[in-house]
């Protein structure tokens, strides 16, 4: 731990609460602090922060996990971004979109006073040049299935039919952007706050080249602050107040000091000696202090699943078998593993839309509880599926699972391990452990077997989750040609006819869990977590960005 952890820094915080879990932001009698921030000024109270793994990159169309999403939420800013209760409302746009009768032309006036931290004014070529490097796929872009059926010409890019310069997207002029869709895609202006759809800086990103978002000084940032003594290996850095950013003044912190944790008894141990403002817990810790008044556990809509990968370097593996694949989703007690390994608020799901996101257009039913619980335990059936298996393919099965290195991330693979070798005898699991920027690159090669991942919604609408998992944009090679046309059907067929889309996106996720068990849901995440009294501000988003600190500090 750095000696820095230990002293005054100055810290700012703005975290966007979840308006599906209420926020956590107080109502407390003003104090001296609370006096500075109303009438401007910043705290100067160091606010400590952590992250459960390291940052992969600050170019945000190239990572997906969250600890990336989070400090680029914080250091560049979107036509729009989330309010306190997940209202889109404007950033570096003027004003929420013009949009034409047809649904098909989006057009967006930007303010004029966003600079970039080089001293540049932010563009609306800015957005352009992010957008159609996002679209082309020689990037090999984290989201660029985001531009597939949204942007015109986006489903041709990204099949390689058109030139990336073909997006339907132009500055008209400095200040107004000009978006023309595929389609009408009501969710469209919640994603434009979504991190891959932020601008970039073309002269620096060109300048930078491959270096662009590896380190501080290979970033230049156009939000509310900058990020310091930061590289791809760090395993701390600091958020400081961006004097360039055009709402300044609102900003309450002047700094923010993250430090990556991996260890639950760590986390626990400089929250007690007061060097962690906020201590997120899992396992024993978490069950140990659900007592304690500083103790809060908060409902989230991200899903962790098993991804099994059906080809592995370009030949099948193990999981091109249906059987083991199902063998594996029955065999799971999710339940004991919320309850007994993460104890930390977080439930049991059984089927990939989170509970408590979205409901039905008509009726206002829950989408959870309308589509029901796919694939239950049942451990009878799971080992009939592998003596189908073993059977097949001529011996007892062997499986790799890949593990990032976190503390939690190591547990929930051991019990995974564990408890499927009970349940199924004959079966083998064996456990390859490694940091997250190796998971992730494991994972974009393919080049493994069992995964545990994380799904955070993008927006807010059950294509969120199932989209990725058609044929072209999955990453698991699962091919299904009953699942594209259903998800086909959902975006463009039934487009207009709500409840129709509805019920075949009901019917999509019955194909994806339960049919093909393409993926296999294990828990529904909370953030079960020790919050210091006197931070304030501190807020958690339903999609996109899990945190954002423009508003967050702690009192003097």
């Amino acid at each position: 731990m750095k000696k820095g952890l230990k002293q005054s820094i100055t810290l700012i915080t703005t975290l966007l609460l979840l308006s599906a879990c209420g926020g956590n932001t107080s109502n407390k009698s003003a104090n001296s602090t609370d006096a500075k921030v109303a009438t401007g000024q910043k705290s100067s109270k160091v606010l400590n922060l952590m992250e459960s793994s390291e940052v992969g990159s600050m170019d945000t169309i190239f990572t997906q996990d969250e600890p990336s999403v989070n400090a680029q939420s914080n250091v560049f800013e979107g036509l729009y971004q989330l309010d306190e209760k997940d209202n889109v409302i404007p950033a570096v746009a003027k004003a929420m979109p013009e949009i034409s009768e047809d649904g098909k032309t989006y057009t967006i006036k930007l303010r004029e006073d966003a600079k970039w931290s080089n001293g540049d004014k932010v563009t609306a070529n800015d957005f352009v040049f992010a957008w159609k490097k996002m679209a082309d796929p020689k990037n090999q872009a984290n989201y660029f299935f985001l531009m597939d059926g949204t942007i015109l010409n986006g489903t041709e890019i990204v099949n390689e039919e058109k030139a990336a310069d073909e997006l339907g997207v132009k500055a008209l002029d400095d200040y107004t952007l000009e978006i023309k869709m595929a389609k009408p895609v009501p969710y469209f202006t919640s994603l434009l706050a979504f991190s891959p759809f932020f601008p970039q800086n073309e002269k620096f990103v060109t300048e930078k080249g491959k270096e662009y978002g590896t380190s501080s000084e290979n970033i230049v940032s156009n939000g509310p602050f900058l990020m310091k003594n930061w590289d791809q290996a760090s395993m701390s850095w600091d958020l400081v107040s961006n004097p360039d950013y055009y709402d300044a003044d609102k900003v309450k912190s002047e700094k923010i000091h993250f430090e990556v944790l991996k260890e639950t008894n760590t986390v626990f141990n400089l929250y007690e000696s007061g060097e962690l403002d906020v201590a997120i817990l899992t396992g024993d810790f978490a069950k140990q202090n659900k007592d304690n008044p500083d103790y809060e556990a908060i409902q989230r809509s991200k899903v962790y699943s098993l991804r099994m990968n059906q080809k592995r370097n370009d030949k099948p593996s193990i999981f091109a078998n249906e059987n083991v694949r199902k063998a594996v989703a029955y065999a799971l007690d999710k339940k004991s593993l919320v309850d007994n390994i993460l104890a930390d608020g977080s439930k049991d799901i059984y089927g990939y839309i989170p509970k408590d996101f979205v409901s039905n257009p008509k009726t206002g039913e829950d989408f959870r509880k309308e589509a029901g619980d796919l694939v239950k335990t049942n451990e009878k059936l799971a080992n009939e599926y592998l003596d189908k298996a073993k059977k097949e393919l001529n011996g007892d099965v062997t499986i790799e699972l890949l593990s990032k290195d976190g503390d939690g991330d190591k547990k929930v693979a051991e019990f995974i391990q564990g408890q499927l070798e009970k349940t199924l005898p004959g079966l083998k699991i064996n456990v390859k452990t490694v940091p997250l920027n190796n998971s992730i690159e494991l994972m974009k090669k393919g080049d493994y077997e069992l995964s545990v991942s994380m799904w955070g919604p993008d927006y807010q609408d059950p294509m969120t989750f199932l989209e990725s998992s058609v044929s072209t944009k999955n990453k698991t090679s699962y091919r299904s040609e009953k699942y594209d046309q259903l998800i086909d059907d959902a975006s463009n067929k039934y487009a207009n006819e709500p409840e129709k889309r509805w019920e075949t996106l009901i019917a999509a996720e019955k194909v994806l869990v339960e049919e093909d068990v393409a993926l296999i849901p294990l828990y529904q995440q909370a953030r079960g977590q020790l919050v210091r009294p006197g931070v304030e501000g501190i807020e958690y988003h339903n999609f996109g960005a899990t945190c954002t600190y423009k508003n967050a500090y702690i009192k003097e």
